[in-house]
C-alpha cells in the first residue's frame, strides 16, 4: 500500500498525540520486577490489556520436550521460567495486506546491588529525555511501542488490513525458548518487527550465543596438606585461561565473516558467575562457573560447543590436578545460532521509507554481538526479520535508561511501517 503524504502526516501526529499515554504505559511495564521466573504478573497485565484493546488472545506454556528436541531450543534448568507466552491477534475484516509479527520480551536481568543505582530500578523515573529502570530500554519501551504503534492507527480510525500477531515472550535473556515456542506453536507471518534498543538502526547480523557451566571437583584437605595445584578454584582459573584461548582463536577468524568486519572483537566470552569451596581453611574441593560466549552467524551451535569441550578436555589432560579431576561442561541456557538479514527485501525497503519519514534521515544498519530473538524468525520461520529500536544506555547495568524522544520517533516509524506493510482499512467497531 502506498501511503499518501496526508496519511503519513496524520500517523506521525497520532503517535505524538498518544505519547503521554505511551510513556505512562512504559512506566507501568517497568514497575513489574519481571526477572527470570517472576514474569507471571507482567504477562497477566499484557494479556488483559491486549484483550481489552480488542485482540483475540492466546496464552500457552512452554513445551520442554519439544523445545529441547529442536535444534534451536535450549536446555531447561531449575531456574528456567514457567511463565506463559502471550499472543494478541488482530484479524482484519478483509485480508488485503501482508501479515506481520510484532514481538517483544518482558523478562529482565537482575538489578544487582540496589545501592549502586541512583534511581529506583523499578520506578521508571524520568529526567530530561531519559526514562530509568531495569528493562526500560531492554525492552519494555519496545513492548509499549508495539502496542502504541497500533493505537496510533486506531486514533485516526484505521486498523491493519492484514493479520498482526503481537507476541509477548519470556526467556529472551537466558535461552530464547519463549520465541522458539511461538514458532513451535505455529505462528508465522510475512515479516517480523522487533523493537529492541538498537540505537535507531536496523540489525543486519546478530551473533549466536552459547551458555554453559564448568564444574571441577576433587578431595578437600586442610591447607597444611595443600599440594601445588590441588585446589579446585585455582584449577577453575586455569580453565578460564584455556577458554580465553578459544575466544582469541575465534576472534582471529573474524576476516572470514564479513558481517563482523567493523567490529575488532566480535566474539566475547564472559565468566558471569563463579562459586566454590565450603570453608575458608579447607582446600576447596569444588568450583563451578558460568560461561557465555558468542559464535558467528552460519555456525552450528552444537558443533561450536563440541569444539569448546574438546579444547577443555585436551587442556585438562596436561594439568596435574585436572587430569585426575576432569572438568564437567553442561549446557544450561542459550544454544542459539546467529543470523544475517540479507539486504534487498521489501520489508527492509518499507522500514527504510518509514524511518526516513520519522527521522528525516536514512536508515543505517549494524551488527550486534548480543543475542536477539530475531534469530528464531530469521532461521526457522524464514521471514524478513527487522530488529530496530530506540537509543539507550546502561543496558544490563546500573541506571539503565531509554531516550524518550528516540522512542517517539521509532514508534512513528513503526506505525508508518505497519500502515504500508499491512495496508489499512477503516477501524472495525466492536458490537455493543
Amino acid at each position: 500500500m502506498t501511503i499518501t503524504a496526508d496519511l503519513r502526516a496524520a500517523i506521525v501526529r497520532s503517535v505524538e498525540d498518544g505519547f503521554d499515554d505511551q510513556i505512562a504505559y512504559t512506566q507501568k511495564l517497568v514497575s513489574f520486577a519481571s526477572q527470570r521466573g517472576a514474569e507471571f504478573t507482567v504477562q497477566d497485565f499484557i494479556h488483559n490489556d491486549l484483550r481489552a484493546r480488542g485482540m483475540t488472545m492466546d496464552r500457552f506454556e512452554m513445551d520442554e520436550a519439544a523445545l529441547t528436541a529442536h535444534e534451536g531450543g535450549a536446555p531447561f534448568s531449575d531456574t528456567h521460567s514457567r511463565a506463559p507466552i502471550i499472543v494478541g491477534i488482530h484479524h482484519p475484516r478483509k485480508e488485503t495486506g501482508r501479515s506481520l509479527i510484532l514481538q517483544h520480551h518482558l523478562d529482565v536481568v537482575p538489578v544487582g546491588p540496589r545501592d549502586m543505582w541512583e534511581h529506583d530500578p523499578y520506578g521508571g523515573a524520568i529526567e530530561g529525555d531519559w526514562m530509568y529502570g531495569r528493562g526500560a530500554a531492554d525492552m519494555k519501551a519496545g513492548a509499549a511501542a508495539n502496542v502504541f504503534a497500533l493505537e496510533a492507527l486506531k486514533r485516526i480510525g484505521l486498523q491493519p488490513a492484514a493479520t498482526v500477531y503481537l507476541q509477548s515472550v519470556v526467556e529472551e535473556e537466558s535461552t530464547g525458548n519463549g520465541a522458539m515456542q511461538t514458532f513451535l506453536r505455529g505462528y508465522t507471518a510475512d515479516a517480523a518487527l522487533i523493537p529492541e534498543p538498537e540505537d535507531e538502526k536496523l540489525v543486519r547480523a546478530g551473533l549466536g550465543v552459547l551458555w554453559f557451566s564448568v564444574e571441577v571437583r576433587g578431595t578437600p584437605v586442610h591447607v597444611r596438606e595443600m599440594g601445588e595445584g590441588a585446589n579446585a578454584i585455582d584449577a577453575a582459573y586455569r580453565l578460564i585461561g584455556a577458554l580465553r584461548e578459544i575466544e582469541a582463536k575465534w576472534n582471529a577468524e573474524r576476516d572470514a565473516h564479513p558481517e563482523c568486519a567493523e567490529d575488532p572483537h566480535p566474539i566475547n566470552l564472559n565468566i558471569g558467575m563463579i562459586e566454590g569451596g565450603d570453608w575458608g581453611s579447607s582446600v576447596p574441593a569444588w568450583c563451578r562457573f558460568q560461561v557465555r560466549v558468542s559464535i558467528y552467524p552460519g555456525q552450528r551451535a552444537k558443533a561450536k560447543f563440541q569444539e569448546i569441550a574438546d579444547h577443555i578436555a585436551a587442556f585438562a589432560r596436561t594439568d596435574r590436578y585436572l587430569a585426575q579431576n576432569p572438568p564437567k561442561l553442561t549446557q544450561n541456557g542459550f544454544n542459539a545460532e546467529g543470523y544475517i538479514l540479507d539486504p534487498g527485501s521489501e520489508a527492509e525497503a518499507v522500514l527504510g521509507r518509514a524511518h526516513q519519514a520519522a527521522f528525516d534521515a536514512p536508515l543505517e544498519t549494524m551488527m550486534t554481538p548480543a543475542y536477539l530473538d530475531a534469530r528464531v524468525y530469521a532461521l526457522y520461520n524464514r521471514i524478513p526479520t527487522l530488529c530496530y529500536g530506540p537509543k539507550s544506555r546502561g543496558i544490563h547495568g546500573f541506571d539503565e535508561a531509554v531516550s524518550l524522544s528516540s522512542v517517539k520517533h521509532v514508534t512513528q516509524a513503526m506505525a508508518l511501517f505497519i500502515a504500508e506493510w499491512c495496508g489499512t482499512e477503516p477501524l472495525q467497531i466492536a458490537a455493543q
